[in-house]
């Protein structure tokens, strides 16, 4: 596993080698029981009240493409010209209210962030990469897919190997050669002290 991040402080394997690229192997599939392991750790995500308010929606080239066509379509045009390569698109959503009385559940796009880094985390255990994406059309999703209003379609997932693609125009392919930053941690911990 490469590990792509100069972290700080020693953090699990994984999820230093974690991130989100541009350019997938056109390829190199996804083998499923590599993809039944990603959606069982975000199974396992925590959530508030246990509620687990995540969906998604699965397309997956050669599997089920007509949905994965479909996903695609939900994207916005900045995101289509390279997840069109990624052989699996996801879209993610979320019950906007408790099953248990039907009130807001105020914390759903946020455990539905955390189930996607679950799933996103074990991806990249096993070498396989996952770009998400905010930039996604919700109501072409709710319309390509005829969701009810019971359900709000938030984010995007192109899931698949990091590897060259002759077909991919170059100004994404760049994108993955950046130099990768983040914030320390004296800018993100604001009080307290460790």
């Amino acid at each position: 596993m490469t590990e792509r991040n100069p972290v700080e402080h020693d953090i699990l394997p994984a999820l230093q080698a974690r991130w989100s690229p541009y350019s997938f192997d056109p390829e190199r599939d996804v083998a499923e029981d590599d993809l039944r392991a990603a959606f069982e750790a975000a199974r396992w995500a925590m959530s508030s009240y246990n509620e687990q308010p995540w969906r998604y929606i699965v397309g997956v080239r050669g599997r089920s493409d007509e949905v994965r066509e479909r996903v695609l379509s939900t994207l916005l045009e900045g995101n289509r010209p390279w997840a069109t390569f990624a052989p699996v698109l996801v879209l993610g959503l979320y019950r906007p209210d408790f099953t248990k009385n039907g009130e807001p559940n105020k914390a759903a796009p946020h455990d539905l962030g955390a189930a996607s880094a679950f799933l996103t985390a074990e991806a990249a255990a096993r070498g396989i990469m996952v770009h998400q994406m905010i930039g996604i059309d919700p109501e072409k999703a709710r319309e390509r897919f005829e969701l009810s209003e019971s359900i709000v379609p938030l984010t995007a997932l192109a899931i698949g190997y990091h590897g060259p693609n002759p077909e991919l125009d170059e100004t994404y392919a760049k994108r993955d050669d950046r130099e990768r930053a983040r914030e320390g941690l004296d800018r993100i911990l604001l009080a307290g002290g460790l």
